[in-house]
């Protein structure tokens, strides 16, 4: 596979990775069914639920902790399972201290039904934890506003979600994802959440988004490690189609074939079944 050109890798908070997946590590039948899915993803970052992995044993946590420092890639710590920006803010401060990292994604839940972002906890939490010198990641929705919001908080990249979490429905509204592509060229953009299929991870990065964070879709695939490596080859073959600038579409047909003449049968070579009009 050739490694991507160094203009084209994808930048977060000043530091390039040469991937524009991101992978996260929750739901894998084993350790070692997690690590060849790391092998065939080769993703940028790893993300991990401290919270999460706080909530059992201190002995399994710390396991956990040394296994994902072993596979060398960066780690993304997240505030999964908060739902106040008080837990979240406690959460990366906690994160920070265990991974010696500034850099977090920020999860603040509203709904226990879709695990849909509090917009207010949000931008509460993400201005918080920049003022305190943390790099945010907020998973948040496609509204504009919203974003806005976090961008004027401090945050340089945002997550927006394709669909609740684990659905793997895919994009549930294109529309407003596309134009918040548009509304935000030079902000990365990393769809986060709801993606189901290669498919749906290939169109994003078609429409223009910088990368995407997968999960459920991989490690709940009948072969996670041949699922994550479908979803590798679909992210690199999205973005080199954005790079390329597809087609317009076209409201008729348009002939592939340059007409430099029109070879139409004169009447005294029509074949027997063609009848003179």
């Amino acid at each position: 596979m050739e490694a991507p050109k160094i203009e084209d890798r994808l930048t977060l908070y000043k530091e390039n990775f040469a991937s524009r997946l991101l992978l996260g590590t929750g739901r894998y039948d084993s350790p070692s069914v997690l690590a060849d899915a790391i092998r065939a993803a080769a993703p940028a970052m790893l993300t991990l639920s401290v919270r999460r992995q706080i909530s059992g044993s201190s002995y399994a946590g710390q396991s956990f902790w040394n296994f994902v420092r072993e596979t060398g890639h960066a780690i993304l710590p997240n505030t999964a399972g908060c739902f106040t920006a008080r837990d979240a803010i406690a959460t990366a401060c906690m994160a920070r201290e265990m991974f010696q990292t500034n850099l977090i994604k920020l999860e603040v839940i509203g709904d226990e039904v879709n695990l849909q972002p509090d917009p207010y906890g949000l931008v509460e939490a993400a201005a918080e934890l920049v003022r305190r010198g943390f790099q945010v990641l907020p998973y948040c929705t496609e509204d504009w506003v919203l974003c806005r919001r976090l961008m004027d908080a401090g945050c340089e990249v945002l997550m927006p979600w394709a669909a609740p979490i684990g659905t793997g429905q895919g994009p549930r509204n294109p529309r407003a994802l596309r134009e918040l592509r548009e509304r935000a060229p030079e902000v990365p953009l990393i769809v986060d959440a709801g993606l189901g299929l290669p498919s749906h991870a290939c169109q994003v990065m078609e429409w223009g988004f910088d990368g995407v964070l997968l999960n459920t879709a991989i490690s709940r695939a009948l072969d996670p490690v041949r699922m994550a490596g479908a979803f590798a080859s679909a992210v690199r073959a999205g973005r080199a189609a954005f790079l390329a600038g597809p087609m317009a579409v076209q409201d008729a047909a348009v002939p592939s074939t340059p007409e430099l003449g029109r070879p139409f049968a004169t009447d005294s070579l029509r074949l027997p079944y063609q009848r003179a009009i």
